[in-house]
């Protein structure tokens, strides 16, 4: 199977490579449904999308919004400015975009949108006839539906499911939700995720009392999915006919991307090598900022077990501390670009792409002139740490909190 990642900016595109993913995802700076992530500029995509196929790793770029009429003179403008960047393929939801790319570059590789609510195999086949490639799942599927679709459609048409990630509320994130309450329309990238928010009830004649919404006794975040993970689930997947596994998350850091596509690679890998699952894999990816876990819809309709009522909150064990630079083995130093803060004496855990991590005290620190300091208190600080193992450039440095 393929293992699909996302890459929010060229950063993250390069982590997702380097840590192991077969193919990356990523969005323009107009027409995806990640406006808030940074996203690519036409630059961007012309180094990333080198970078990426010089290892063999394919690109494909969302092009998945609900556009308006005035939204595609532009998008007919700038699809003439990426044609010969070399993209892979394009995820697109809407009809109109469909015929809009292909009249720009007729042999374009097409992939259905998650948004586009693809729930069976008859609009499978009506796609398919189209001369889709791939269908992105619609997240409400259980996986028997799924090898329903597999089992009606042609061997070369490749079917795609969301492994890991938050997960939208509304029927595979077609939500009006944050456009009626705010004006930001999530169909076109600027969802303000009001699915989050703690809501009372206020009478008419009585402002200022409010009134908790409850579900029953334990809260009152009434809409509040927790985030899908499957990484123990490989080989139904694989059964299912899943052939990409897809990683949500391009607004995430590069210490969610490395981790979680660091785990997905080595429990693919291993599913394929016959090996049992690896249990230090779940509480991997459990160390980035999440949600309570849930399998979602793939084994059953879910229900109150799925949602967080006490709370919208990540849980956050521990904190994304620094990426390693550059390391010199004679002295075993490492030059670290900061992200949080460091101190002398501080535990952290160190890993790296295919290398399990390692613990260690932090017992000798300088600053990048060399001299000793006890604390670095400053994200993006150039420090240096010796290193009680070699390590390479892109490691990543995390600490509990």
């Amino acid at each position: 199977m393929e293992l699909l990642a996302p890459a929010g900016d060229l950063e993250k595109l390069k982590t997702a490579v380097i840590y192991g993913a077969d193919a990356v995802y990523f969005g323009g700076e107009a027409f995806s449904l990640r406006a808030g992530a940074d996203n690519f500029s036409l630059e961007d995509m012309r180094e990333g999308i080198n970078f990426a196929h010089e290892r063999g790793v394919r690109c494909f770029m969302t092009l998945n919004i609900f556009p308006h009429n005035e939204d595609i003179v532009p998008l007919q403008e700038y699809l003439l400015k990426i044609r010969n960047l070399g993209i892979d393929a394009f995820i697109v939801s809407d009809p109109g975009m469909f015929d809009l790319i292909k009249g720009v570059m007729a042999n374009a590789e097409i992939h259905i949108s998650t948004q586009a609510n693809t729930t069976s195999y008859a609009s499978a086949k009506f796609w398919a006839a189209l001369g889709v490639k791939r269908f992105v799942l619609a997240r409400e599927l259980t996986l028997k539906e799924i090898r329903g679709i597999r089992d009606n459609l042609p061997e070369d048409v490749e079917l795609e499911a969301f492994c890991h990630g938050a997960m939208c509320i509304s029927y595979s994130g077609r939500c009006l939700l944050s456009n009626f309450m705010n004006g930001r329309d999530s169909n076109k990238g600027m969802c303000s995720h009001p699915c989050r928010w703690k809501y009372a009830l206020v009478e008419e004649k009585r402002p200022g009392e409010y009134y908790p919404i409850e579900e029953d006794d334990r809260g009152t975040y009434i809409m509040n999915s927790g985030d899908l993970c499957m990484i123990e689930h490989i080989a139904d997947l694989a059964e299912a006919g899943v052939y990409s596994l897809k990683i949500e998350g391009r607004m995430k850091s590069i210490f969610y991307v490395a981790t979680t596509v660091a785990a997905y690679r080595k429990a693919i890998d291993d599913y394929y090598a016959g090996k049992p699952f690896d249990e230090t894999l779940l509480e991997e990816v459990g160390k980035v900022s999440h949600r309570k876990f849930t399998t979602g819809f793939f084994y059953r309709q879910p229900g109150a077990a799925d949602q967080d009522y006490l709370t919208s909150d990540y849980l956050r064990e521990y904190s994304f501390v620094g990426k390693v630079l550059d390391y010199d083995e004679a002295t075993g130093m490492a030059t670290v670009e900061q992200r949080n803060k460091m101190s002398l004496g501080d535990e952290v855990e160190i890993f790296g792409p295919g290398a399990p991590f390692f613990a260690q005290n932090i017992e000798d620190m300088r600053d990048e002139a060399g001299e000793p300091i006890e604390s670095a208190p400053h994200a993006q600080q150039i420090v240096r740490i010796k290193m009680d193992q070699p390590v390479g450039e892109n490691f990543i440095i995390r600490k509990r909190k």
